[in-house]
């Protein structure tokens, strides 16, 4: 009989540990995704967030008899990794907002929608909220959870990562998220050029007329019709990026 209950015993604190550990590591990723880890969310929702996905990652991994390191360096590990995790997801948002800030600065909306209490602007958290709600109705929480699990492929549980690696993955993810951000806002780029050589050929003909003040409004209205016609495209490129992201586990 003491034999059986030391083994429940045993069993048991393997599996607390096991979920102890995996909770550290979603519950650092879900402070920092995209949605869930927004600043508007209360605390308890991505505390509990953070315990449904981990009710759905845990039981795919092994236990914790075979951990070969102290139980410190497991902790600060995996909320290490839950961080470097979520950071790269975080990534994608702030990538709407580089492209809704260099759109905005084309077509002159950032001085006037944007201001110092709110940095961004307008166009940006338009393409910010956007984007979260498209990520949402498209199961970011469900790619969110395979995230994880395939990190394990990348990350093992409980072990120290390479930091060469970690600095590698982070710099490319890095590179490639600013390119998508500027090719997200390359039509905005591409009329704002052509806008503006046209301008200078109308001063450089008609030296007497105010092409600034007879062009402002017309760019400013330009860039909001631009934004309600390629706004669906521009999601649609970031979200199949994102997902793509997702499915790979992050791996390059």
């Amino acid at each position: 009989m003491t034999t059986s209950w030391t083994i429940a015993l045993n069993e048991l604190t393997s599996v607390f540990w096991l979920y102890a550990l995996v909770f550290l590591r979603i519950g650092a990723f879900a402070a920092m995704v995209p949605a869930i880890g927004e600043t508007s969310v209360p605390a308890r929702v991505k505390i509990v967030a953070g315990v449904a996905m981990t009710a759905a990652v845990a039981p795919s991994l092994t236990g914790m008899d075979d951990l070969a390191t102290t139980w410190v360096t497991a902790i600060l590990t995996e909320t290490l990794i839950g961080l470097a995790l979520g950071v790269m997801l975080r990534l994608f948002v702030m990538c709407l907002q580089i492209a809704g800030t260099i759109a905005a600065q084309t077509v002159s909306l950032s001085q006037l929608l944007g201001g110092v209490a709110d940095p961004v602007p307008a166009i940006g958290q338009t393409l910010v909220v956007g984007g979260l709600a498209l990520a949402v109705t498209l199961g970011l929480h469900i790619r969110a959870i395979e995230f994880v699990l395939l990190s394990y492929e990348l990350f093992p549980q409980a072990a120290w990562p390479d930091a060469r690696l970690l600095s590698g993955w982070g710099v490319e993810r890095v590179s490639r998220v600013f390119a998508l951000g500027f090719l997200l806002a390359a039509p905005f780029v591409i009329v704002s050029l052509l806008y503006n050589l046209t301008l200078g050929v109308i001063n450089r003909a008609m030296p007497q007329l105010m092409v600034a003040f007879v062009g402002a409004p017309a760019i400013t209205l330009g860039g909001i019709l631009m934004l309600c016609v390629t706004a669906p495209l521009m999601l649609a490129v970031w979200a199949e990026a994102l997902h793509r992201f997702l499915g790979s586990g992050g791996l390059p």
